[in-house]
């Protein structure tokens, strides 16, 4: 299995990086995950459009999905379209977006597949483990595994203890790290720090860490140090461009 990194920003995207966007590939199967803000750019230097083979939604924030929508156009308004591409979201995760186009300008562009967080299903060659983590919105924790390699990643998550079962063993933990030490107040259920992203990999056994989502602006040494206090093996922040074989 290879990650590659399309933007790792939280919230929206700066000059240097998209939002939270990831090509994962495996067995010639290319799955996009969260295509945020500003990752279809980044996509075309990785894959055609019509390369990808599927659309994993881990929630309904427009910096997890916007670029659902040009992608869509990308391949729905082509001259020679590709087969419809199948989009998995939970339930309503995606309907802000692709309503920013008349019904049938892009119907035949995908295939919607709504999940509940908790479920289990395949896309292609993964068996997709999904678990309801808490946020602002439903929001799927998301769990793929391969015969030789799993990936877990967060999506957009306050503390909760299912993310070690979550992680648990494996190959690399993307974590959602939008704060260095201490998340505000009001925000304190709904996301993570970076300190607690590496005390989530330490519980599970993961073997790698790969902080994304980080605020706007963040450096990413003070919160790839916060992580090391509580997770002493590899630790990354996401950056477009970073490419990690599992």
């Amino acid at each position: 299995m290879r990650l590659t990194v399309l933007g790792g920003c939280g919230a929206w995207p700066t000059a240097d990086q998209a939002c939270s966007g990831y090509l994962v590939e495996y067995a010639g199967f290319r799955l996009l995950i969260d295509p945020g803000y500003a990752t279809l750019p980044r996509l075309l230097r990785h894959s055609t459009v019509d390369a990808v083979d599927a659309v994993l939604i881990s929630h309904g924030h427009p910096d997890h999905c916007a670029d659902l929508n040009p992608l869509l156009r990308a391949r729905g308004l082509s001259d020679d379209p590709p087969p419809p591409l199948p989009v998995h979201a939970p339930h309503g995760a995606v309907d802000a977006v692709l309503a920013l186009d008349k019904p049938t300008m892009l119907a035949a562009a995908y295939r919607l597949h709504e999940f509940t967080p908790g479920d289990r299903f395949e896309i292609g060659p993964y068996t997709t483990d999904t678990w309801l983590l808490p946020h602002f919105v439903p929001n799927a924790g998301l769990r793929l595994t391969t015969p030789g390699a799993v990936l877990a990643y967060t999506g957009d998550t306050g503390p909760s203890p299912d993310i070690p079962r979550l992680a648990r063993g494996a190959d690399l933990f993307l974590s959602e790290a939008t704060y260095v030490h201490q998340v505000p107040t009001g925000d304190a259920p709904y996301l993570l720090t970076a300190r607690l992203a590496g005390q989530y990999a330490h519980q599970a056994g993961a073997a790698r860490l790969m902080l994304t989502h980080l605020w706007p602006g963040t450096a990413p040494e003070p919160a790839q140090t916060a992580a090391a206090e509580t997770f002493d093996a590899p630790i990354a922040i996401a950056t477009p461009g970073l490419v990690t074989r599992l």
